[in-house]
C-alpha cells in the first residue's frame, strides 16, 4: 500500500476513555505469564504511554486518554484479542517517561508501551519491537521571535533542551560540540524552560514538537532539521515488550498491519495530528535500518 509522506499538524483531539481497573497477569501462554499476550487472554492488560505529549500521547483533565499512540495501542490489544477469540481487554494506563521505559517492560509494570519509542540498537539490546508503525525526523521547536535559529548550524552555542533518556538532544550535541544541553524528566517542563527563555530550543521528533506548536499557537515554531539536505534522523516509532518475546511480536505486527489495511492508521492521523509534521507509515517487521 502507499507509503508515501504525509504532512500533518499536531493538534489533540478525540480523547479516548481509559479504564482504571488494575491489570493483572494471566495463565501461561507463549508469553510469559506477565507479557502481553497472557494479559490480553485474561482480560486486563497495562499499557504504557505519555502523559503531556498532545497529539501522542495526553492525560485529559478528566483522566481519559488521547492520541495517536494511545489510539494504535487500543486497536493492537484489541486485534490480537480479536483474532484469537478472547474478548477486547480492559486497560489500563501506566505514565512511562523515556528514562523508565525499558526498566519498566523488563520489570513487568508494562505489557507494551507505546510512547513515541524510537527502535534503536542499544534498546533493542533491552527489550523486543514490534513495529514500526510511524517513521518521523527530528525537529527544533523554537519561540517564534527567535528568527536567529532557522537550522541545525544556528544551534552552536545555544542552550538545547530534551529529555532525560532520549536520543535527539545527544545527537546534535555529537554534530554540534558547542550545543549546552539542558535535560528534564518531560518534554512539558522543556516546553516551559523554552516559554521563560531559560533554554534557546527544545529537539525531540517533529509529531512531539508539532503537538507542543499546536496548543500554543502563535508562541512556538517547528523548525526541520537537515544535514546534507536530508532529514537529520529517521525515527521509526515501535510498541515495546518483553525482550525475546517474539509472540508478541509477531502477533503486534499482524495487528498493524491490519491496522494500515482497514484505514484506521490514516484515520487516527486524521483524528490527531492535521497538517504540517513530516509522518511517514512504516513497514511492521522491518527493522533493516538498525544494520544502516
Amino acid at each position: 500500500m502507499n507509503r508515501a509522506l504525509r504532512t500533518l499538524t499536531t493538534t489533540a483531539v478525540a480523547a479516548l476513555a481509559a479504564t482504571t481497573l488494575v491489570a493483572c497477569g494471566g495463565s501461561e501462554g507463549e508469553a510469559s505469564g506477565d507479557g502481553l499476550l497472557a494479559q490480553i487472554e485474561a482480560g486486563s492488560v497495562t499499557l504504557g504511554t505519555k502523559y503531556d505529549q498532545p497529539g501522542l500521547g495526553l492525560r485529559e483533565a478528566d483522566g481519559t486518554m488521547s492520541g495517536l499512540d494511545v489510539e494504535v495501542l487500543t486497536y493492537v490489544v484489541n486485534s490480537i484479542a480479536d483474532e484469537n477469540g478472547w474478548e477486547h481487554p480492559e486497560i489500563t494506563w501506566r505514565e512511562t517517561p523515556s528514562a523508565q521505559r525499558e526498566t519498566l517492560i523488563q520489570n513487568g509494570e508494562v505489557a507494551a508501551i507505546g510512547a513515541t519509542y524510537t527502535i534503536n540498537e542499544s534498546r533493542s539490546e533491552a527489550v523486543s519491537f514490534g513495529g514500526p508503525y510511524l517513521l518521523t525526523h527530528q525537529g527544533l521547536l523554537v519561540r517564534s521571535d527567535a528568527n536567529d535559529i532557522a537550522g541545525l548550524e544556528d544551534l552552536d552555542g545555544r542552550i538545547l533542551c530534551s529529555v532525560t533518556g532520549s536520543t535527539p538532544a545527544q545527537k546534535v550535541k555529537d554534530a554540534l560540540p558547542g550545543v549546552q544541553l539542558q535535560e528534564y524528566d518531560t518534554y512539558s517542563s522543556c516546553v516551559e524552560a523554552l516559554r521563560n527563555g531559560n533554554v534557546d530550543a527544545l529537539t525531540t521528533d517533529a509529531t512531539i514538537l508539532g503537538g507542543y506548536a499546536a496548543q500554543s499557537p502563535g508562541d512556538f515554531e517547528v523548525v526541520e532539521l537537515e544535514k546534507d539536505g536530508e532529514p537529520f534522523t529517521n525515527e521509526n516509532y515501535g510498541i515495546g515488550v518483553q525482550k525475546d518475546d517474539t509472540a508478541a511480536v509477531d502477533a503486534i505486527n499482524k495487528a498493524l498491519e491490519a491496522m494500515y489495511s482497514d484505514g484506521s492508521f490514516q484515520n487516527f492521523v486524521d483524528e490527531n495530528l492535521e497538517g504540517g509534521v513530516g509522518v511517514n507509515e512504516a513497514t511492521p517487521g522491518d527493522l533493516s535500518f538498525l544494520e544502516s
